[in-house]
């Protein structure tokens, strides 16, 4: 207890020092802390589900597909032996609105056995059931299931909410149940608000139903191993039915080659204990660099305390010595120090940990956008104890122990000594060390905020191909049910009625939304075109009202746009891009070519012809290399769709009165058509939120870094050049000028920030193949960034030194003779 004491006293006594340490170890522990605790919660943290460790997801060897259809989950639904338990899942949104602008609420459609399988119960009323899950719905027709989040915000809590109705999407469903609050599915980061049966599918999505499609890639597939199943023995007994699970869903629409490969690729299983996040594998890579990279500014941080208690150790030698001659044992004095230190640590790790609570909730909502809520459990558990607990009594052993052993080793008498100074102790030196390793440290830092800066930047100016600005997206939602031309038809009148609302420039329906991620793809075939071989006959698709285009502000390069005439009894037509045409084609003139895609019916032989050849534009990310695509007219599409998004350009500025004037013209033609309304320049923003995230926080640490490697630079510098005083003096008065003492002390500091360089580069190149995948339109190992980051730190270095290299240059050798 005296040594505790006594601790509290020292860092009193020395308050700029002890602040200087607690908000430098506060800063590199909470910002590490933060990101462990959203990495644990994201990637390392099992669910709150019984037995999570015997969950497995279906995949295939590569681990690549995760969606599957629904004839293929049937199968192994239908196969009970081979598991203790299986269900199917889908993310997807409902829309809470019976018309006007629409009103999400997120969703999972489940299996039936979904519940039963996971081993959760129901907090209020009852879950659903396998009985449930019949097409069009079970014994109590649709049922929902409420998570416990939705219940509270929607319904207050209310304890008699089963057997309330609620309508998603237009259908009706009856209410049976609340799951507890600990659960919040199996899609780690994507919270639900209400889980409907998979047989309600039909029931939402009309003649669109997916449940009989065997090229419809949409479901998430996880087993329970039975308890004395091994992974691999449970996916052996798998792949033991496999050929008769393949043979009975293998999509006759696809050519033969094709259909043998789908027999032949093996299924596999993925441990899913921690469940399956699509956050989890668009950030997962970017959160570990990012952990990695506020360890090594935590790295940084102790360098500095370590150069602090160091300096604090030495300035200490008299105080110490007296101690060791009034008898205190060279242990007792190592001891206080360490305790010291440790009380530092304490402090530091307890900020930290405040810190962290803060900044990893701030994060969190910066990964939330307008569409997808993200929520992540950040409470404390063990692995977030056990993690801070370590860096705090790591410091305290690692950068307390140093200066301990250098106190209790000083002789007492040399200690004692009143002027010995050694300019070249081993203080110093080990001071001088670690300055080395912080330079290396930062450089490391720096060039990579230097490639995820670039990386955005460069994402964020590229020409995508089409026009941003003053362009207002409107995604609609039609009845579910009634022909293709039907709904066709009530898009062509939408398109028709929105271009006569004041403001309006020009407006287009298109199927496939700009730069949402979504993607509608098929197989394609140009008779006479180059050999395409695998996936590379993939191309993507979408289908437009005529004046999309222009709307959009796709330049057309050749042939003609749509007219109103390409209706669905006259010829089928198609305009394509440059990748298109450059990889199916083999020519930029391909108007007149024919292009053929398989059909879900066999029967029927599906051609059109090219009309028209456009500019290349962004499809579904701005990630991506401009894709092969095929557009199409909208009253030729074969099965229409149910939400299409209406394309608007404004006149002028995009405001109230424009909205509420698309809104009512939609209402006028059908007022239960849904509408969500997004400015494009926002969607583009949305698409860009990792990048932006990554190069903010790699900009921030790396600047925390430079700041911190400056002062203990600084720190060291001043500290040398106060222990080579006299020395200095001397040298001053036998005729050195000062500028001569200006280069001693800066030739120094050149050669640790030279050395620090040199090691840093060579960290930087060696590190650069782990964020490759992170960068876009530049090398890992990019000179320019490299050189740049080494100039950056060099100057920092420079400025940093050059304080206490001033103040030796003015030092007045009578005063430091008479006074030594």
């Amino acid at each position: 207890m005296s040594d505790l004491r006594d601790a509290v006293r020292t860092l009193r006594a020395t308050p700029l020092v002890s602040i200087v340490a607690i908000l430098s170890l506060a800063l590199g522990i909470g910002a590490t802390t933060a990101m462990f605790s959203i990495v644990d919660s994201l990637i390392l943290r099992a669910l709150p589900v019984q037995h999570p460790e015997r969950l497995a997801a279906v995949t295939n060897t590569n681990g690549h597909q995760f969606r599957w259809t629904n004839p293929i989950w049937e199968e192994i639904r239908n196969r009970p032996d081979l598991f203790d338990g299986a269900f199917a899942m889908a993310e997807t949104r409902f829309d809470l609105s019976e018309g006007g602008e629409t009103r999400y609420i997120d969703g999972i459609m489940a299996s039936g056995a979904f519940f039963d399988v996971l081993g959760v119960p129901a907090q209020v009323g009852r879950v659903f059931h396998p009985a449930d899950d019949a097409r069009g719905g079970g014994p109590d027709g649709a049922v929902a299931v409420l998570s416990h989040d939705y219940w509270q915000r929607a319904y207050g809590g209310a304890s008699d909410v089963a057997g309330r109705p609620v309508t998603l999407s237009g259908v009706v469903y009856t209410i049976v149940g609340v799951t507890p609050p600990s659960f919040t599915g199996p899609q780690v980061g994507q919270p639900f608000d209400v889980i409907v049966p998979i047989g309600t599918e039909p029931l939402i999505r009309g003649s669109a139903s997916m449940l009989d499609g065997r090229s419809s890639w949409w479901l998430q597939i996880m087993i329970r191993r039975k308890p004395s199943q091994e992974l691999a023995g449970a996916e052996a007994a798998l792949r033991a039915v496999q050929p008769q699970i393949r043979e009975a869903t293998v999509p006759t629409n696809w050519r033969t080659e094709d259909q043998a490969r789908y027999l032949s690729v093996p299924f596999a299983l993925a441990p899913a204990a921690t469940g399956v996040s699509n956050l989890r594998n668009a950030y997962q890579r970017p959160l570990l660099t990012i952990l990695v990279v506020t360890g090594l500014v935590l790295l940084i941080a102790c360098g500095n305390i370590a150069n602090l208690l160091l300096a604090r150790a030495t300035a200490r030698r008299h105080e110490l010595s007296v101690r060791q001659a009034l008898g205190a044992s060279r242990l007792r004095l190592g001891r206080q120090l360490f305790v010291e230190s440790a009380v530092l640590a304490g402090i530091g790790a307890a900020l930290g940990a405040l810190i962290a609570v803060w900044s990893s909730r701030l994060l969190v909502r910066q990964l939330s956008t307008p569409t997808d809520r993200v929520l992540l459990d950040l409470g404390l558990d063990w692995r977030l104890l056990a993690f801070v607990a370590i860096i705090a009594v790591g410091t305290a052993l690692l950068f307390g122990t140093v200066p301990a052993l250098r106190a209790a080793g000083a002789d007492p008498m040399d200690a004692m000594k009143e002027h010995g100074r050694d300019g070249q102790g081993g203080g110093n030196r080990l001071g001088s060390g670690l300055i080395v390793v912080q330079v290396a440290l930062s450089l490391v830092l720096v060039v990579g905020a230097g490639l995820f800066v670039r990386t955005f930047s460069t994402l964020a100016t590229r020409d995508l191909g089409f026009g941003t600005e003053r362009l207002l997206t409107a995604r609609i939602g039609v009845s579910r049910n009634g022909p293709a031309e039907q709904r066709n038809e009530i898009y062509r009148r939408i398109a028709e009625t929105v271009g006569a609302v004041p403001g309006v420039a020009s407006v287009a329906v298109a199927t496939v939304p700009l730069v949402s991620g979504t993607v509608w793809n098929n197989l394609v075939e140009v008779p006479g075109g180059p050999p395409v071989e695998g996936e590379s006959r993939t191309a993507n698709l979408n289908w437009v009202t005529p004046g999309w285009f222009a709307t959009v502000r796709i330049p057309l390069l050749g042939g003609r746009d749509f007219q109103p005439s390409d209706g669905p009894e006259a010829p089928r037509v198609a305009i394509v891009n440059q990748a298109f045409a450059k990889r199916f084609v083999g020519t930029d003139d391909p108007i007149g070519r024919i292009v053929r895609l398989p059909d879900d019916d066999p029967r029927v032989s599906y051609t059109v012809t090219i009309v028209g050849l456009s500019a290349d534009a962004v499809y579904s990310s701005i990630r991506e290399v401009v894709p092969p695509t095929l557009i199409m007219p909208m009253a030729q599409q074969r099965t229409g769709s149910s939400t299409s998004t209406l394309n608007i350009l404004a006149g002028g500025r995009i405001d109230g009165a424009l909205l509420r004037g698309v809104t009512g013209a939609i209402g006028a033609i059908d007022p239960s058509i849904s509408i969500t309304f997004r400015a494009m320049d926002d969607l583009v923003s949305t698409a860009l939120i990792r990048e932006r995230l990554v190069a903010m926080l790699s900009a921030f640490f790396g600047g925390l870094a430079l700041l911190l490697a400056g002062l203990g630079l600084y720190g060291v510098t001043a500290y040398a050049v106060n222990r080579r005083r006299n020395e200095i003096g001397i040298r001053m008065a036998i005729g050195a000028a000062p500028s001569r003492i200006l280069r001693l002390v800066l030739g120094r500091v050149g050669f640790q920030i030279g050395l620090g360089v040199v090691i840093g580069t060579v960290a930087s190149i060696w590190a650069a193949r782990f964020v490759e995948s992170l960068l876009y339109g530049m090398p890992a190992r990019d000179p320019i960034t490299l050189v740049a980051a080494a100039v950056v730190l060099g100057a920092i270095g420079v400025l940093a030194g050059w304080v206490p290299a001033r103040r030796a240059a003015a030092v007045d050798p009578a005063r430091v003779l008479r006074d030594g």
